[in-house]
């Protein structure tokens, strides 16, 4: 029977699709840790006291990239190129979501507005984070190899959702409101077409490397488009709710260290 467990599985026993599916995770979560370590040197005045957290948001990335290869490494395996249509935050950055790199490459400070930006992008894709690391966590979290690394990255994922939806409610109250829904709205109706793309584009080069049968790629690309026309239809709506979160403060204090993926 076909289910995440048996696919995830299938992809972890099998060194090759192993080490693309850690690759293609390190290179995301090294972008991200940039670009935040970028916004926190260019936070406005305004804005200071975001910078820690911020900060502290890319230094969680940077230590998540840090953690799949070392889960590579483990096995003997080496990182490999990450073909350019899985490359989920190259795609949200062409797409014109979140701040760009050529913004960010630039010593200017930020305006309040790139902030809102910023969080907004930060919102969606990190709920998409937290969901599929809470998916792995479901499964994996007993895993002799992955499991510590898994609920680790899904702590902090949990952690750092929790900091955009405060941070998002604080702008509202200070009268960004209608930019905030505005740009989440954009963002997410955004996101689930890229994810939609990247996650066929990351079953078609595992498909090749696993060797899937026709009908089983056929299978999985059906339930991809399918889950694109449910969030096109209502799903992308609880990306863009803005509720204040059970973690207060989440990204307050220093980065969780983790020593033993260093």
């Amino acid at each position: 029977m076909l289910s995440a467990k048996s696919l995830f599985q299938e992809i972890i026993d099998n060194d090759e699709s192993f080490a693309l599916f850690c690759s293609i995770a390190a290179g995301g979560e090294s972008q991200g840790g940039w670009e935040n370590a970028r916004i926190a040197a260019l936070v406005p005045q305004s804005e200071h006291h975001l910078a820690p957290k911020i900060a502290r948001h890319g230094a969680d990335e940077d230590k998540h990239g840090r953690i799949f290869n070392a889960l590579m490494r483990k096995r003997g395996l080496a990182p490999v190129p990450v073909p350019r249509d899985t490359d989920y935050t190259m795609l949200l950055e062409r797409a014109g979501i979140g701040l760009a790199h050529d913004r960010l490459r630039a010593d200017h400070p930020l305006t309040v507005h790139d902030i809102v930006t910023y969080l907004a992008h930060s919102r969606v894709t990190e709920q998409r984070a937290a969901e599929q690391m809470e998916l792995l966590r479901k499964h994996f979290a007993g895993h002799p190899d992955l499991g510590r690394a898994v609920k680790m990255i899904s702590n902090d994922e949990d952690n750092h959702l929790a900091y955009c939806h405060e941070e998002l409610l604080r702008l509202a109250r200070a009268g960004h409101g209608r930019a905030i829904q505005q740009t989440l709205r954009r963002c997410a109706l955004a996101e689930i077409r890229i994810y939609r793309d990247v996650s066929l584009a990351v079953m078609a080069h595992m498909g090749d490397i696993l060797g899937w049968p026709r009908a089983r790629s056929a299978l999985l690309a059906a339930g991809i488009h399918a889950v694109y026309a449910w969030e096109r239809f209502a799903g992308w709506r609880r990306m863009v709710r803005l509720e204040m979160p059970e973690r207060r403060d989440a990204l307050g204090g220093p980065a969780v260290p983790a020593p033993e993926y260093a």
